[in-house]
């Protein structure tokens, strides 16, 4: 790939501070952009705003830059790009892609999960919305077929949507546009060549292929870092009670985040600082050394 062609983004929920586990995200986004002398942008995913907490954009965006997680252009924020959204949509409808589901969250309870635990949708809308009801969400269309992809870190995958997923929610039943079409767009408006982000969002590859494939919108290559978990095996997050980075010891803390990657620094570096570490790591990024499996995540010092 010609450097100057690749574009990168960390797209982060400002749904509380960073922690461990979203800047291993973040660091290996940055140095896979960064050893290929390209673009790396930053995302705020304030699309659910009920779940957005005042002032944490700011405070990630204040914690990227004291690890030195620079970023190119400005911030986009999803909360300001309704409008592109309901564009995306009706072109959507105008192709017969996405039809009106008029199910609740309790009639959907008893239906099957898949095995990220999600409802697989029964179809009960898709061809057309039950007496007496009315459309409260839209729901895109999945093919029977396998969708396949490379991951630069797991290889070869493939899902079947109609099987493993069901017909997904592209505009919410309270009139909020749903992840999966929003990242879709913004991907295509940024430019966004090359996606590296946590595994958590693996099987949403597909989903997001399709809509790409949809919406005649290119697809970029991906790569999954693995999840970073506390000691009982949950994953690092705001449920979880995953604390937020701290503001000593963040060279410690970005030295661990790297050997998380399968990057240790070398023993010379021990006491660098972020910058430090990352102008190493950026010269010697390895993506084949980055681990498939979870990592837990040690204390800071």
């Amino acid at each position: 790939m010609n450097p100057a062609s690749y574009i990168g983004r960390f797209a982060p929920s400002p749904t509380g501070p960073l922690h461990l586990g979203s800047l291993v995200a973040a660091v290996a986004s940055w140095l896979d952009a960064r050893a290929a002398g390209g673009q790396w942008r930053v995302r705020m995913e304030d699309l659910d705003r009920p779940r957005c907490e005042s002032g944490a954009a700011d405070i990630i965006l204040h914690q990227l830059e004291a690890y030195s997680l620079h970023w190119d252009g400005d911030v986009l924020q999803q909360s300001q790009r309704d409008d592109a959204y309901a564009t995306a949509l009706d072109v959507l409808k105008s192709r017969d892609a996405v039809f009106p589901c008029a199910c609740t969250r309790s009639q959907l309870a008893a239906a099957p999960h898949n095995a990220e635990g999600e409802i697989l949708y029964p179809g009960t809308c898709r061809e057309g919305l039950p007496a007496g009801t009315t459309g409260r969400a839209w729901r895109c269309r999945v093919p029977d077929v396998s969708i396949h992809f490379n991951d630069r870190i797991h290889g070869e995958l493939q899902q079947n949507l109609a099987c493993e997923v069901g017909d997904f929610v592209v505009k919410r039943a309270d009139g909020l546009f749903a992840y999966q079409l929003a990242v879709v767009v913004d991907d295509a408006f940024q430019n966004i060549t090359d996606i590296v982000r946590g595994a958590d969002l693996l099987w949403n590859t597909p989903r997001q292929i399709h809509l790409q494939t949809l919406l005649d919108l290119p697809t970029p290559r991906y790569a999954h870092v693995p999840l970073i978990t506390n000691t009982a095996g949950q994953k690092l997050s705001k449920q979880t009670l995953a604390p937020a980075l701290p503001a000593h010891a963040r060279g410690a803390v970005m030295a661990q985040a790297l050997a998380l990657l399968g990057q240790t620094p070398p023993v010379e570096l021990s006491g660098a600082d972020p910058a430090e570490l990352l102008a190493w790591a950026s010269a010697n990024w390895q993506i084949e050394n980055v681990p498939l499996r979870p990592s837990i995540a040690n204390a800071v010092p």
